[in-house]
């Protein structure tokens, strides 16, 4: 009997209409060191209103009207923020704000952040910032082809989880991105898991009141 390492994770790569996956096919979601929830509001809407406490099934309609509203070009309009330990968990449904550099830079300052963004209309994410600058940035689809300022600093991590860090030739293309489609966006989360101790589960959705608060364009 095989266990399957990215069991905890495969939730986050089901289908918009799996009953698991309560996130649907665009969402971000985004790690912050040492960071209270309102904090962490704060960045994404410095001059929006104080954040709100809701259920996930509030903030899911929020963003549902919001979307409708504004035909969706400007994301889900709203972040949640959850605490998990040392770390605060922020949660943007049909979002991607955290997964821009420029904004990436921002919301780091003077903090840690990981974001692993998910969008099956455009491309998926995984990013790490330390106090304004991104140290690394790849798309979980080709994990070979990384941007920032040290691009090998999560080389080691990375092989650990499954991420290829080196091209490969021609032959053993369409193996490996085959592989990475159908795990590239689990293997990011268990990386981000790796680098923060929080392993990202719907349970935390759910398991009380969330901070929500608008983000600020």
């Amino acid at each position: 009997m095989t266990t399957d390492p990215l069991a905890q994770f495969r939730w986050l790569q089901a289908p918009d209409a799996d009953a698991d996956n309560p996130l649907g096919d665009i969402y971000c979601v985004s790690f912050f060191r040492g960071l209270e929830p309102a904090e962490v509001l704060r960045r994404f809407g410095p001059a929006g209103p104080p954040g709100q406490e809701m259920t996930f099934a509030e903030l899911d309609e929020k963003v549902f009207e919001f979307v409708q509203a504004t035909d969706g070009g400007d994301g889900g309009g709203h972040v949640a923020a959850i605490p998990a330990g040392e770390w605060c968990v922020a949660v943007e449904l049909w979002g991607w704000e955290a997964t821009l550099g420029e904004v990436l830079s921002r919301l780091s300052k003077s903090s840690e952040v990981v974001t692993v963004g998910r969008h099956d209309y455009a491309e998926d994410d995984f990013s790490y910032a330390i106090d304004g600058t991104v140290v690394t940035s790849f798309r979980p689809i080709m994990p070979s082809d990384r941007h920032g300022s040290d691009p090998n600093r999560l080389a080691d991590l990375m092989r650990e989880v499954g991420l290829p860090t080196e091209e490969v030739d021609d032959d053993a293309w369409e193996a490996r991105w085959e592989d990475m489609s159908n795990n590239g966006l689990a293997r990011a989360f268990a990386l981000a898991a790796k680098l923060t101790g929080v392993e990202f589960t719907a349970e935390l959705l759910f398991q009380g009141p969330l901070l929500v608060g608008a983000i600020d364009h």
